[in-house]
């Protein structure tokens, strides 16, 4: 019998083009590695406490950049005194990173550009905080990952007395989602929980690419409904022999799962609505769909 692969399966194995905004987040992660190495090389390191005070200003720069302002509007702005707001706008003028015009304090292009990288690493900062849970437990395999799409995403953790709110969460968003395709290194939601194969079976469109030992688990639990769901086109299965974490592309949003490798409990759940995070995950599950295998009928006959 022929495999169950649709008509588009070479197309949706081609990531998806994708915006300068993504392609410019993507290249600075596969520059990241090799950064320091090329700062080193063309001897021009900043010096650490010239970036100490950077970030330090980083008020200033941040209030500045939204519109010039005289001294005694930044004084109020940062509630600080006289003498504080002198230092700050004689340490911009020295760094070259404002000037005063017409009695009103404003950036310098190169003081606008200062300012921006100081907004998007505190924001960075801030998110790797935030998702530490999740990284703390994909750290091996989170190269690809980039953290700026997701600054903005609902960080779901498990705790002693709610052990399955990331669950919870998940399942909430495959009930608001008429369609969903992911890969996981685990099953999506434990086996003994009906409720959510009864849906993947019956009532939403699926794709999920898995270990070939769970999907034989899968059929092993729900021969009948798995096989059926499967013929019908409305569940579809793909298997890999090695995967990174757990994706899911919902209708709206997308999410990550961290999981417990000796229990298999989801540990942690990251989703966000960002369109460059949905583009990056359009882009890393065609990336690892393109590696997996279409389910075979004769495989899912040889299933006990």
């Amino acid at each position: 019998m022929e495999p169950h692969e649709d008509e588009t399966d070479s197309e949706d194995s081609t990531p998806p083009p994708s915006s300068p905004v993504l392609e410019a987040l993507l290249e600075n992660e596969r520059n990241r590695r090799h950064l320091g190495q090329r700062l080193n090389a063309a001897g021009d390191r900043v010096d650490t406490d010239r970036l100490g005070d950077i970030v330090r200003h980083g008020p200033v720069l941040e209030v500045l950049r939204q519109e010039s302002l005289d001294r005694g509007e930044i004084e109020e702005r940062l509630d600080v005194s006289r003498a504080t707001s002198h230092r700050f706008t004689k340490w911009l003028d020295e760094q070259g990173f404002a000037q005063k015009v017409d009695g009103r304090f404003q950036l310098t292009g190169r003081g606008e550009a200062v300012a921006d990288e100081v907004l998007r690493f505190e924001a960075n900062v801030r998110t790797v905080h935030r998702m530490a849970p999740l990284l703390d437990l994909i750290c091996e395999d989170h190269q690809e990952f980039v953290v700026e799409p997701f600054v903005n995403a609902t960080v779901t953790v498990a705790k002693p007395d709610d052990p399955y709110r990331p669950l919870e969460r998940f399942m909430s968003l495959v009930d608001e989602s008429d369609a969903f395709r992911g890969f996981n290194t685990t099953h999506m939601a434990p086996l003994v929980l009906g409720e959510f194969h009864q849906r993947v079976f019956d009532r939403t469109d699926t794709e999920i690419i898995y270990l070939p030992h769970i999907v034989e688990k899968l059929f092993e639990t729900y021969p009948t409904q798995a096989t059926e769901a499967v013929e019908r086109g409305h569940l579809t299965l793909r298997t890999r022999d090695d995967l990174p974490y757990g994706l899911v592309i919902f209708d709206e949003r997308v999410g990550i799962g961290g999981y417990d490798e000796s229990t298999g409990q989801m540990r942690v759940f990251v989703d966000t609505e960002s369109p460059i995070a949905r583009e990056w995950a359009e882009r890393v599950y065609a990336s690892v769909r393109a590696d997996s295998e279409p389910l075979a009928d004769e495989r899912i006959d040889s299933i006990p």
